[in-house]
């Protein structure tokens, strides 16, 4: 089955209306080349004025192709604008490894150019055909990409106890997949490299985590079945050990699970740490909701690098760590959709930096345990509304030889809602996330 798009829109730079015209048509390519694509991907490569890929893809094709071949310069992103304005006016066609629009070039086209621009011809993605070979139900199989991220990714994935598929990067990815895994504790666990699928050099390798064998393809994806080691849940609370922290500068696991649910986090997301400390908050965010972004503002260089480590170490090394709020929010590539100030409360006119940068409709949680930090949320509360709670927890202590309840040190928490503005009567500044 293949799927098209044409253009209804002007190429960017052009001044020329390209009415039923693609700015380039994607085509999806397995290992077997083009003995297997389908006759409307031929045409296009026939018609094709340059062809754009890797250079393992762009040998996929025949001498029967006349089009100039182009790999893809390096860095990628900073690069497809110009190199689509070099070949404008002319027919482009761009190789992708199976479907284009599963962790493919085909996103990353149709997210700059627009997807009347760009036309998708997809064959059977490499997952699909993993699934395939596995007997694994395609609708119930995890898949990650570590194209672009470390290993330690696959943590949250591990943490779930299911079975998962793994893009690799290259012929390196299975042996630093078992080297986690067995450091995890999960060298039991089965691995699976399907290595070239599609393709006349289809292979599998099987093997157990802690049984490294040699690397045979670059072009792989990994099976991964779990043996039963230990699992952490991905809902917010994570015991206080779960981090390495700097003189105890932590949420503590039940302030923290209650924030983290104050915060709602949803798919899409970005969120603002301010005060990160060990970076807690954050990194449950991120774990608790695939597909939320976060940046945490810590001003202590070494706190930020344990940040970094407990990210790297609970599978959210995507956390994004800049220097002290609110001097370093000019680094931030994106306003945020949601804030929770931990720390900093005190420093003159945070809350106010914090107010004007957050998205209308964003939320804002703030937790405070001195006097002077909970007056400042009283303060804003009575500015712009929101609603403060107040937690108290105990827990078991032994006094001699018996146990009391010792009270922790109460947190006020101030959460509010950023109105739409004028045209919205939806939300009040008052309302609650």
């Amino acid at each position: 089955m293949t799927s098209s798009a044409t253009g209804h829109c002007t190429a960017p730079g052009s001044g020329v209306d390209h009415r039923d015209t693609p700015l380039a048509t994607v085509i999806g390519i397995s290992a077997a080349g083009m003995s297997e694509l389908p006759e409307t991907s031929t045409a296009r490569l026939r018609t094709a004025d340059v062809v754009i890929g890797s250079w393992r893809q762009l040998n996929l094709i025949d001498g029967g192709i006349s089009a100039e071949r182009r790999p893809w310069p390096s860095p990628l992103l900073p690069s497809i604008r110009p190199l689509f304005e070099e070949f404008a006016g002319r027919r482009i066609v761009v190789l992708a490894s199976g479907d284009p629009m599963f962790h493919g070039i085909g996103t990353t086209l149709t997210r700059i150019f627009g997807a009347d621009r760009i036309e998708i011809l997809p064959l059977a993605s490499s997952v699909s055909l993993a699934c395939a070979h596995l007997g694994w139900a395609l609708d119930d199989t995890a898949v990650i990409s570590l194209v672009t991220q470390p290993a330690s990714a696959i943590i949250p994935l591990v943490d779930q106890g299911r079975r998962f598929l793994i893009l690799g990067r290259d012929e390196k990815t299975p042996g630093d997949i078992s080297e986690l895994l067995s450091a995890l504790g999960h060298g039991s666990a089965i691995i699976r490299v399907l290595s070239d699928l599609g393709g006349p050099d289809a292979d599998v390798q099987t093997h157990r985590a802690d049984a490294v064998t040699e690397p045979r393809s670059a072009l792989n994806v990994i099976a991964v079945e779990p043996s039963g080691g230990p699992t952490r849940s991905l809902a917010p609370g994570l015991p206080d050990e779960s981090y390495a922290t700097d003189k105890g500068q932590l949420t503590k696991t039940d302030v923290r699970a209650w924030t983290v649910c104050t915060l709602a986090p949803r798919p899409g997301e970005q969120l603002w740490d301010i005060g990160g400390g060990s970076g807690s908050v954050a990194i449950e965010w991120l774990r608790a909701t695939p597909g939320t972004r976060a940046i945490t503002f810590e001003k202590e260089p070494h706190r930020r690098r344990i940040i970094s480590t407990n990210a790297q170490n609970l599978g959210v090394p995507h956390l994004e760590i800049l220097g002290a709020a609110p001097d370093c929010f000019r680094n931030a590539d994106r306003d945020p959709d949601v804030v929770f100030i931990g720390g900093g409360l005190i420093t003159p006119g945070l809350v106010d930096a914090v107010w004007s940068r957050l998205r209308p409709g964003g939320r804002l949680v703030a937790n405070a345990v001195t006097i002077e930090s909970e007056q400042v949320l009283w303060h804003h509360r009575a500015r712009r509304g929101g609603r403060i709670t107040r937690m108290q927890i105990a827990s078991e202590s032994t006094i001699g030889g018996f146990t009391a309840l010792r009270p922790a040190l109460p947190v006020t928490q101030w959460r509010v809602v950023k109105k739409m503005g004028p045209a919205s009567t939806r939300k009040r500044e008052n309302d609650t996330p």
